[in-house]
């Protein structure tokens, strides 16, 4: 499976949790990861490919230069990184024709299989939507929408890259947003809903792309009496636990119930990184003993 992130180095730790969870709630899939960025070291990469089975997961860094995106309109607002989703089907290899794009932020704690491999059914992207209908309506007026386009959470898309690199309008993005500045709240998610959202296969929030608030929404629905959902369901069928907003699971002010999933695959990490550490150790210990023999 073809997996791709963008960040920077703020986000490193974070990221290595997200693969972590990918890999081991995927265990017989092996996994390359591409990692989109501006400034990421070589350093920062080997300390990426210390937690992770190199075996099944192959990290490919992916740096996108200025000149890639010279004709884009970039400010403090808009940096240059939020088009490196936009236009990841003009920089990533020619041999991919399908990619699962995942912000750091997000745990994965089943498999990935029906999502990777659902049907685009002639669309851009596979996506989940936050927003129910009357903010669906808003959005549309909002950012121009057409009427049957979907405002969909950039966070988890699947990516129809065959399709983008034979009808996707580079010019188009830069003259919406040129346009529609003042308007735009999430740039790259207004961006994206609004010119890709009728070309967006929409699945399922609790399933692919679930949030403490879509949980609480959802549970406090009256609609939904009968369907409310507990932690033991969530474990058993979502796939994906998405952390987005202000609200982290881990800063000292996260406030909701779905950080159990973030801790567990933190903790393991961290276990990791203590093994590690140990191991460094015990090999400077046994390099200085080798050293010390070697002066007697």
């Amino acid at each position: 499976m073809n997996i791709l992130v963008t960040l920077n180095s703020n986000y490193i730790e974070q990221l290595i949790i997200m693969i972590y969870s990918i890999l081991k709630s995927n265990p017989n899939v092996n996994f390359n990861v591409y990692i989109a960025h501006k400034e990421l070291t070589e350093d920062d990469f080997s300390y990426i490919e210390r937690y992770l089975d190199k075996k099944r997961c192959k990290i490919i860094s992916v740096k996108v230069t200025d000149k890639v995106l010279k004709d884009a309109p970039v400010t403090k607002r808009y940096p240059r990184e939020m088009y490196f989703r936009i236009f990841a089907a003009q920089f990533l290899p020619k041999d991919l024709d399908r990619i699962l794009y995942l912000d750091p932020d997000l745990v994965v704690i089943n498999p990935l299989n029906e999502l990777y491999y659902m049907d685009f059914e002639d669309n851009y992207y596979i996506a989940a939507s936050h927003v129910r209908k009357t903010m669906q309506k808003l959005n549309r007026f909002r950012l121009d929408m057409d009427e049957n386009a979907y405002y969909i959470n950039s966070g988890v898309m699947l990516m129809n890259l065959k399709l983008l690199r034979e009808k996707q309008n580079i010019d188009s993005v830069f003259e919406y947003i040129e346009k529609n500045k003042n308007l735009l709240l999430l740039p790259d998610q207004d961006v994206l809903s609004a010119l890709y959202g009728g070309k967006t296969k929409v699945v399922e929030s609790l399933i692919y792309n679930l949030s403490d608030r879509y949980l609480k929404v959802h549970n406090m629905n009256f609609r939904n009496l009968d369907k409310r959902i507990d932690l033991d369901w969530v474990r058993e069928n979502s796939v994906i636990m998405h952390y987005c907003g202000k609200n982290k699971p881990w800063k000292n002010n996260y406030f909701g119930e779905l950080d159990i999933f973030y801790k567990e695959y933190a903790q393991m990490v961290a276990e990791i990184g203590k093994n590690i550490t140990e191991d460094i150790t015990e090999s400077i210990l046994e390099n200085n003993t080798e050293d010390v023999q070697k002066k007697g």
